[in-house]
């Protein structure tokens, strides 16, 4: 069931002057053993990646064990891509597509409910990575509606912030609900149709959302075409990422593989990326990700040393979503919510001007 890489049909797509400058996107799903081919398709190729979905559900659904593989999924999963030369972009990242639940029923339902199919339930996959979050579907709950929009709003920062191609399913900046439904194919009603007329807590969604996406265009360390590797960039001393404790030291061997761990940062340089097309480094900001997958425990957590002048400033933090523009971190602390992410960004001092 290998995949044929020199095979006659990607040979054929790959020599057609009109398909082999499109953008081709597989999903690599087929039929029987060996039918899931994620990570080996040929150069010129992306993929959907459902590894990175299953990953990105469990982690923020507090499953053990996850940090590992998180980090490797949020930076371009190299371990698919990297062996066979290709770049973080072949990895199309998403956490919801058209078949299964919505990202709002992935919060809100532990099993499906697609008794409207005419099938008895028996359709649509029973292993969905969900969690309710404590009531199954719709509830008037303030304290389980606030967690469930949390937990909404960090899985589509971390959509965004990954390396890769990030891909969302409309109507999941909405907050579109199939009321448990995860195989709507056959629904051309109320399930499926979204709704614009939005509630207080949609508006709020929609414009994190679009905080995010602007993020997303103009950090140029979310669009890097290399993977990461922890070392200086171009001959400096910085590396391109570092990863942090909640005690704000670099993460050990232990770290990654002790199971309890749910609550990390990482740092993403932002100096001398790349070099654009007209042989120009490329300049960014150095951006700090804070992480707290627990649901239950608020993380302190103690914010990277840094040089003289420099400080931190914050962007973003899906438990506080209606916060408008940055303003400075002025302890070396940062108090972080449970199930919640927040965006840092290093302040550099100002220039010293010249006589």
């Amino acid at each position: 069931h290998e995949v044929d890489k020199l095979g006659a049909f990607f040979d054929i797509i790959h020599q057609d002057p009109i398909i082999s400058q499109a953008k081709l996107i597989a999903e690599p799903w087929d039929l029987g053993a060996g039918g899931y081919q994620v990570g080996n398709f040929p150069i010129l190729w992306s993929e959907w990646n459902g590894k990175y979905r299953d990953c990105v559900r469990k982690f923020w659904k507090g499953d053990a064990g996850m940090v590992s593989e998180f980090a490797t999924r949020f930076t371009g999963s190299s371990d698919l891509y990297e062996w066979s030369s290709r770049r973080p972009h072949a990895s199309v990242n998403f956490i919801t597509c058209h078949d299964g639940f919505t990202l709002d029923d992935l919060v809100s339902y532990n099993e499906k409910h697609n008794e409207a199919n005419g099938e008895e339930n028996r359709d649509g996959a029973n292993d969905n990575q969900s969690w309710n979050c404590g009531v199954e579907g719709p509830t008037d709950d303030p304290e389980i509606r606030a967690l469930r929009n949390k937990k909404k709003r960090s899985m589509l920062a971390t959509l965004l912030f990954s390396q890769g191609v990030p891909m969302i399913l409309a109507g999941d900046e909405l907050g579109h609900t199939q009321n448990g439904n995860n195989n709507a194919y056959c629904q051309d009603n109320e399930i499926t149709w979204l709704h614009w007329d939005l509630s207080g807590e949609q508006k709020t969604l929609h414009e994190f959302v679009q905080k995010c996406i602007n993020l997303n265009r103009n950090e140029p360390v979310f669009g890097r075409r290399r993977f990461f590797h922890g070392q200086g960039i171009q001959g400096g001393e910085a590396p391109d990422i570092a990863w942090f404790d909640t005690s704000g030291n670099e993460m050990s061997e232990e770290d990654w593989k002790t199971s309890f761990v749910r609550s990390f940062g990482v740092e993403l340089y932002g100096q001398s990326i790349d070099v654009d097309e007209h042989g120009e480094e490329i300049h960014g900001g150095t951006l700090l990700i804070l992480f707290n997958a627990d649901h239950a425990t608020q993380i302190d957590f103690a914010l990277p040393a840094l040089e003289a002048g420099q400080s931190y400033e914050l962007v973003l933090d899906s438990a506080r979503a209606g916060e408008g523009v940055p303003h400075p971190v002025a302890e070396p602390h940062y108090q972080l919510a449970p199930c919640s992410l927040a965006l840092l960004r290093l302040v550099e001092p100002p220039a010293e001007l010249g006589p």
